[in-house]
């Protein structure tokens, strides 16, 4: 066999370190200038996002534990005072007296 046999395969200008075209061109790409921006660009806006959704859980348990101890209580008391009120009404209309929303008719003057 010829030497020229042995390389039938080879392209002008490559050389036979076991690296293809394509190994190559990748690997010159992931070393770019604009792929290693993109990538500490990436970093940094998970960072941030992450920052963010760190304070933003922080705002909604405030949140929502200030409902709890302020709002909720005051609700409930909302709730007994409306009880309270529809219990007097029945007792009253029981006992036969006009409902106290009826306001009696003003004498005129």
């Amino acid at each position: 066999m010829s030497s020229s046999q042995g390389r039938r395969g080879s392209l002008p200008g490559t050389s036979d370190d076991g690296k293809g075209v394509l190994s190559r061109f990748s690997s010159s790409i992931s070393q770019s200038l604009i792929v290693s921006r993109g990538k500490r660009t990436a970093s940094e806006a998970a960072t941030v996002a992450k920052k963010l959704l760190w304070s933003t859980g922080r705002a909604a348990w405030i949140a929502g534990t200030t409902f709890l101890v302020l709002v909720v209580p005051l609700i409930i008391e909302m709730d007994r005072e409306q009880q309270m009120n529809e219990l007097e009404m029945q007792q009253a209309s029981l006992l036969g007296a006009p409902p106290p929303s009826i306001a009696a008719p003003a004498a005129p003057k």
